[in-house]
């Protein structure tokens, strides 16, 4: 009888601790978008143009980041007084890089269009992530840069996998990991932000972002002016010299 007790209660208390889980798991996001403007304030953003300085490799490169959201993302990138660009829409995508010697307008494969598709995402993975089909699990905490943070997974709509770390204190995302896949092998890219700022419109975004460029290579992207909600001839989401 007294085992049969104990279970039982194993059972009820294995329940209830699923059970917190999920609330908590909630709750981080509650707090998370609220420290980031709240939900309001988000959904009222419907374009963002960043424009910085990315350092690589001792060269300070002018980006300009130009995002509509769920319709097009377009990173203007000059190297050597040379322009270069990236273009994702929801159904292709391109690259013109003359740095590298590619003088035509290549077109992206399908599997790149669909890992691109985050970019057409203004209000990020968590917003809203019901709603959008995306799945959370807490997965409890985990050191970043000597902070214990809440570690977040997001399993999206499409299969994608995103980890999102979230400063306790802050409640800003301070680290997120992808997987992406490249020639059929799957790779864990990660990107750090930081210097985070309120906007007049009443949202908060990083300024200083750390960006995978590839195994083992990172560029600091330094964000000086950002514009909310600037009209875009949605023209430049296709292709042209």
């Amino acid at each position: 009888m007294k085992s049969v007790k104990l279970f039982s209660l194993f059972v009820a208390t294995a329940f209830s601790f699923a059970t917190v889980k999920a609330q908590t798991a909630d709750e981080v996001i509650t707090k998370h978008i609220e420290a980031i403007g709240g939900l309001e304030n988000w959904k009222k953003v419907t374009s963002l143009v960043q424009t910085g300085t990315m350092a690589v490799q001792g060269m300070n490169i002018d980006v300009v980041n130009t995002i509509v959201h769920n319709k097009g993302s377009r990173q203007d990138i000059n190297i050597m007084g040379m322009n270069n660009y990236v273009i994702i829409t929801p159904t292709a995508g391109w690259s013109y890089m003359p740095v590298q010697q590619k003088t035509e307008v290549e077109p992206m494969t399908e599997e790149q269009v669909k890992q691109g598709q985050d970019a057409l995402d203004i209000q990020g993975s968590l917003v809203d992530y019901k709603a959008k089909g995306h799945a959370v699990e807490l997965l409890g905490k985990e050191d970043v840069d000597g902070t214990e943070c809440f570690k977040l997974k997001v399993t999206k709509k499409d299969g994608g996998v995103e980890t999102n770390f979230i400063d306790p204190k802050t409640y800003y995302i301070v680290k997120s990991t992808q997987v992406k896949k490249a020639d059929g092998q799957e790779t864990e890219v990660s990107y750090s932000f930081s210097n985070f700022t309120k906007l007049p419109e009443g949202i908060v975004v990083p300024m200083g972002m750390t960006i995978p460029l590839g195994p083992g290579f990172n560029a600091d992207f330094t964000i000086a002016k950002v514009e909310v909600n600037k009209a875009i001839d949605e023209s430049i989401f296709k292709p042209a010299k």
